[in-house]
């Protein structure tokens, strides 16, 4: 079952760069900021794939992908800053979060806030959720928009290049990424599994 759900996210995304291009890689990479767990790296590597082939511009693949992380990372900042504590309050424990996580939270962005955005951009898995955290912990917004660009600029000019001088044989290095996307995944199903029981035994209480 996992891994017909992989497969499928990987074709929605192939299937989203095919038809829409620039606009589809700068979609697809807004859907992963915003915590969807769409798969960055077949994104970019297919972009880069289609660019040798002729059918994308090299560069504006890069620019696509990097404009799509920025402002996916935007919208899941504001809905940490403006949702965040509350959020935390009402809801923290049913993802495993409570007042002292989100006072770290705070304590470590308000340290090293810019570095850890900087640095996560480049580090699987974490890359899809840094921006929520950023945004509870209420980061200076303007730091957070250049620290975002400069760690999103590496990781998708890298990406790209590597489908585009793989071309065809691009997707030998998703094979290797694909364990990443098996996790992902699975962190969305557990916490969405447990919420649900959360949901269901609290009604069921509740009926008693």
């Amino acid at each position: 079952m996992l891994h017909t759900l992989i497969q499928s996210l990987q074709d929605f995304t192939m299937w989203l760069v095919d038809s829409l291009g620039h606009w589809g890689i700068f979609l697809g990479m807004l859907i992963e900021s915003v915590c969807i767990p769409l798969p960055s790296e077949v994104i970019m590597l297919f972009g880069g794939f289609m660019a040798e082939a002729g059918k994308l511009n090299f560069w504006l693949v890069v620019f696509a992908g990097i404009a799509g992380n920025l402002v996916g990372s935007l919208i899941a900042y504001y809905i940490g800053k403006f949702g965040g504590r509350a959020l935390v309050l009402k809801f923290g424990k049913y993802i495993f979060l409570n007042v002292k996580h989100l006072d770290k939270a705070e304590l470590w962005f308000g340290r090293y806030g810019a570095r850890a955005v900087f640095f996560g951009r480049v580090l699987p898995v974490i890359r899809t959720f840094i921006s929520l955290p950023a945004g509870i912990a209420k980061m200076n917004v303007w730091k957070f928009v250049i620290y975002t660009i400069l760690g999103c600029i590496p990781w998708n000019i890298f990406l790209t290049w590597l489908g585009y001088s793989l071309g065809s044989n691009w997707s030998v290095v998703e094979k290797y990424t694909r364990p990443i996307s098996y996790l992902m995944l699975a962190l969305v199903i557990a916490i969405v599994v447990y919420l649900a029981y959360k949901v269901w035994n609290k009604r069921a209480r509740n009926a008693k």
